[in-house]
């Protein structure tokens, strides 16, 4: 009977540090960040969130509603933007990953296993949602206006909202292939100057995740915010509580985020150590690591966002919106 074996004193014994399991899951979050990010964010803002929303007292139903509008819009708008733009991005990396002499032909055999590669994936992987943020706030807005109608029958005029007609498809657009997405990367990877400004910050690569999450709902609240208050698909009297409850879960949700990632990843320094130390001759250690680095802020983000602060800015979105009415009336 082999009962030595499975004690955690045996050099054979793999724990649950090394658990191929959970390893090939940290090495796709890794991979597919965003994908990772933004499935999440669907489950939560067509569950959590409205249920949350649903729950908060002494708001008016309509302001509710149009809170659960805006949630659903996101998620879904979100994640359909990932599949359509980060998902191409982040399988074009696992090509360069796989085989970096074919991309990236003036670096050092050294770049592909440096920090500094690491960081200028992250950001070529992660910054989509950035550059999306503008256009993700834009269709939000546009399809609110469709699922108050079709959800809670509520249109901002008598009149039938009309959706623009779909643009004729371009049949001289041509989708480029994982190769040729990769090769533009490659490209920028390869400059001289992104690879000398790549080390000056990669030591930054840790927290990369973090900013530029944060970085994404700063800029999306501002054009959500911008765009609601010139839209003449949602009802007047609705636009500043919707704004409101936007700006205030994203300042909150920043704030309270970046207070307990610090703590957590203070507390979790031992164990990611350990981690290390168990995985010592991996050659995917740091994609395991960067899987670490992703998931940690974007589930506490998630959990504040969707979690814990909807009934919160709700209702305050109600109250200061009641405040300032009865200030002007």
């Amino acid at each position: 009977m082999q009962v030595n074996s499975l004690s955690p004193n045996n050099p054979n014994f793999t724990g649950a540090l090394n658990n191929k399991f959970l390893l090939k899951g940290l090495e796709k979050i890794s991979e597919h960040g965003m994908t990772v990010g933004a499935g999440t964010s669907l489950i939560m803002s067509l569950g959590v969130r409205p249920l949350a929303i649903q729950a908060t007292p002494d708001v008016e139903k309509e302001n509710k509603q149009y809170a659960i509008a805006n949630s659903v819009c996101s998620g879904i708008i979100k994640f359909g933007m990932v599949e359509a733009l980060a998902l191409p991005i982040e399988n074009a990396v696992k090509k360069i990953d796989q085989n970096p002499r074919k991309y990236l032909k003036n670096s050092p055999k050294t770049f592909v296993k440096s920090r500094s590669y690491e960081l200028g994936t992250q950001i070529m992987k992660l910054g989509t949602g950035l550059v999306t943020a503008i256009p993700k706030s834009m269709l939000t807005i546009a399809l609110i206006p469709v699922i108050m109608d079709k959800i809670f029958n509520i249109r901002p005029t008598d009149k039938k909202t009309e959706m623009p007609a779909e643009a004729p498809a371009d049949k001289n657009l041509s989708f480029k292939g994982k190769s040729a997405i990769a090769s533009g990367i490659g490209k920028v990877l390869d400059n001289k100057s992104v690879r000398k400004l790549l080390k000056k910050y990669e030591n930054q690569d840790k927290d990369i995740a973090k900013h530029l999450s944060a970085g994404t709902d700063i800029l999306l609240t501002s054009s959500f915010a911008w765009q609601t208050s010139k839209s003449d698909k949602i009802k007047e009297n609705r636009k500043k509580a919707l704004i409101y409850n936007n700006v205030i879960a994203t300042g909150i949700t920043l704030a309270g985020g970046y207070g307990v990632d610090s703590l957590v990843k203070e507390k979790s320094a031992k164990f990611v150590e350990r981690f290390a130390k168990a995985n010592k001759g991996d050659p995917k250690l740091h994609k395991y690591i960067e899987g670490i680095n992703i998931v940690r802020p974007a589930l506490i983000f998630a959990a504040i966002y969707y979690g814990i602060l909807p009934i919160f800015s709700t209702y305050m979105a109600e109250k200061i919106d009641k405040f300032i009415e009865n200030k002007e009336s």
